[in-house]
């Protein structure tokens, strides 16, 4: 694939990266909260599937990449009580939940969940299902960090009905690794792997960074060959998010070292989905591979893939209850997020009210939005007639303008359009933030350092 530098500096901008419609960055502390509730109320008529998430925010140093919400303490006694909190807003939350719906998918991310003791991960584990009805086709997954783990751990996951892992890897060479504070010898992943599939976990994913400092297009080829020989099931190689307005540990890295250009960034993508797709791993979209047989390989060939806070899902019409600290939850009309520090968390719940900061209600012309972005970002191509089905609209005339705006993308190659659909091209998918955009009713408003470049 030949890829042209100046293109890629066209198309390097800041834009979100669609986890939802609209972004984030549109929730507000302004949120009608009487009107929020009555969303929940009115989901809880439905018996729509659940998803669950539980934010655990404690990791024993920080990774100056991070981007995630986190506490850094060495004192693990303080979980014990943060799992206290957990079970009051779930006894909270479930004061308004629908107790028909089946829980099909749980995730515990952080910070490090497995900072967690072993006995804490199962308490946790019994008090989800004491609340909730859980699925016998559930998908339980937990991220793991491999240089904070035992097999007493792994197995107290498996206890609790986690069966799926996800790790993060980010890159196996040293020198990266000290650049980032992240010291993770390769034996020591392997070691974490080695356990997990003695355990008979069922599907391990792995997690990369390219765009960190001192990474080479040859160093970063040799972090994929060693994490081939790990054999995941799947591999998400994320773009680093440089937001130091948002994380300002990440300005370490700014002064310290000199990140990647956009050009190099481009490279080891294109060497990623290279090696990955020759290694029989498919390129699911913007920053996934999983093998043939995957489930989200299988969801991607039926047009059922979704996409949500999480990454890529294979379970449509669900709808997330989060909990925890500065957990994001999502129902059909709405999204909220519970209170971002530690603090204010406790004090809301141990008052006995939700822990609610801020949120969003869609409009019609959101619901809209969102599933056209989705199927874009997950099909990898818009089919007018079926778009117009499932949006009960006529899409050519209602996105007449947006349509229009693509011109560009298709003499860029991005995209190759007739009159019955679009379709992404293979340069188009590393940029499919971009075509994204280009459907984002609030694209033109918004602030030009709310998030990271697309490359």
């Amino acid at each position: 694939m030949k890829v042209d530098l100046d293109l890629i500096r066209k198309y390097n901008v800041p834009g979100p990266r669609y986890t939802s419609y609209p972004p984030a960055t549109h929730f507000t502390d302004e949120v009608d909260k009487e009107a929020l509730m009555e969303s929940i109320r009115r989901n809880n008529e439905t018996q729509r599937d659940l998803s669950l998430y539980y934010h655990l925010p404690f990791c024993e140093s920080l990774c100056w990449f991070c981007g995630c919400t986190t506490v850094i303490t060495t004192d693990h006694s303080r979980s014990a009580g943060y799992l206290d909190l957990i079970d009051r807003e779930m006894d909270l939350m479930k004061e308004h939940l629908n107790p028909k719906r089946k829980v099909v998918q749980v995730h515990l991310g952080g910070g490090t969940p497995t900072f967690l003791q072993p006995d804490e991960i199962r308490r946790l584990g019994e008090n989800i299902r004491k609340r909730f009805s859980i699925s016998g086709e559930v998908e339980a997954g937990a991220e793991i960090d491999p240089r904070r783990i035992t097999r007493d751990s792994i197995e107290a996951l498996k206890e609790a009905g986690f069966n799926r892992a996800s790790m993060g890897v980010q890159d196996h060479n040293p020198e990266v690794q000290k650049a980032v504070h992240r010291i993770q010898p390769y034996e020591m992943t392997k070691q974490a792997i080695d356990w997990l599939r003695e355990c008979d976990f069922e599907s391990l994913n792995v997690d990369l960074i390219y765009g960190l400092p001192n990474q080479t297009v040859a160093s970063f080829e040799q972090t994929l060959d060693d994490t081939l020989k790990l054999q995941p099931d799947r591999l998400a190689v994320f773009s680093y998010a440089h937001v130091p307005w948002i994380k300002p540990a990440q300005k370490i890295l700014q002064d310290r070292m000199e990140l990647p250009s956009p050009e190099t960034k481009l490279q080891l993508l294109k060497l990623t989905i290279e090696k990955l797709t020759s290694e029989g791993y498919v390129y699911i979209g913007m920053d996934h591979f999983a093998k043939e047989n995957d489930e989200l390989r299988i969801a991607q060939r039926n047009k059922t893939l979704q996409r949500n806070f999480q990454g890529y899902s294979t379970r449509g019409g669900v709808d997330i209850y989060a909990f925890g600290m500065s957990s994001i939850s999502q129902s059909q009309d709405a999204y909220w997020q519970n209170l971002k520090e530690l603090p204010e968390y406790t004090a809301s719940v141990e008052a006995g009210k939700l822990p609610i900061h801020r949120g969003y209600i869609l409009t019609p012309e959101d619901h809209l939005r969102r599933r056209t972005i989705m199927r874009l970002m997950c099909d990898l191509e818009l089919d007018y007639a079926h778009m117009s089905e499932l949006l009960d609209l006529d899409f050519v005339s209602h996105y007449e303008q947006e349509l229009a705006s693509l011109a560009d993308m298709e003499a860029d190659g991005l995209i190759e359009k007739s009159s019955t659909g679009l379709v992404v091209t293979e340069l188009g998918r590393l940029l499919i933030r971009n075509i994204a955009m280009r459907f984002d009713a609030y694209q033109a408003e918004r602030k030009e350092g709310r998030f990271s470049k697309t490359i």
